[in-house]
């Protein structure tokens, strides 16, 4: 399942969306993805909402109309602003997913992967409801791995960039620095609280079911 996540987010960046201009690009994800206007009040933006950046604003017609909020949240996860956050994402699922995957298995690994999505565009809605951004990446279903991740396997060594060498860090520490990390991020362009809500949704999946989950990667 890690590799077909993968492979589903590297074949939609490169066949589905669209890599012209930058206004054909904000089109698409307005069309496309998940954003929390859209998602509280349940209708698509207008063309006032959309100009002005203001939820809720009276006056315009729908762009979209036919798009569906709630089914633009399991296509945002599949989605990505540039290369580079593509790159990241798939590296970090790359590097985390596989031993989740084993410990839960193919299908309720799968079901992680998609709730903690969910999860993770819901934190972010809830703390942004009157964004009228869309909200694109596979960043908040990937903390929800690597929540599980810190729960099973806290004593992994991770290869970690620290100045100029790479160092064998133990994975509770490497994620614990990257946790309290997304606090700071605030005022970016990174939804931080997407990253934070799909990480806690990971580790409480995990937490309750730990040790039945780690014998099952010991008959592996």
């Amino acid at each position: 399942m890690t590799l077909l996540f993968i492979g589903a987010s590297v074949a939609v960046f490169f066949g589905f969306q669209t890599q012209d201009t930058t206004d054909e690009q904000a089109q698409f994800l307005y069309r496309r993805a998940a954003i929390s206007c859209e998602i509280l009040s349940g209708e698509p933006l207008t063309e006032t909402e959309i100009s002005s950046g203001v939820c809720g604003t009276e006056g315009g017609v729908p762009v979209f109309p036919d798009k569906g909020p709630w089914v633009a949240v399991l296509v945002s996860m599949f989605l990505h602003g540039g290369l580079g956050h593509l790159l990241f994402n798939m590296w970090t699922l790359w590097i985390f997913g596989n031993n989740v995957e084993e410990a839960f298995g193919h299908l309720r690994y799968a079901v992680l992967y998609i709730l903690g999505g969910v999860v993770a565009t819901l934190a972010f809605v809830l703390t942004n409801p009157e964004s009228t951004s869309p909200l694109v990446g596979a960043s908040g279903a990937i903390a929800a791995a690597l929540g599980a991740y810190g729960v099973l396997f806290p004593g992994h060594r991770v290869l970690t960039l620290v100045g100029w060498f790479f160092i064998p860090l133990p994975a509770a520490l490497f994620l614990g620095f990257w946790f309290f990390a997304q606090f700071g991020l605030g005022g970016t362009n990174t939804a931080w609280q997407a990253h934070v809500g799909g990480f806690v949704f990971g580790l409480l999946v995990a937490l309750p079911f730990r040790r039945s989950l780690l014998r099952r990667v010991s008959h592996f």
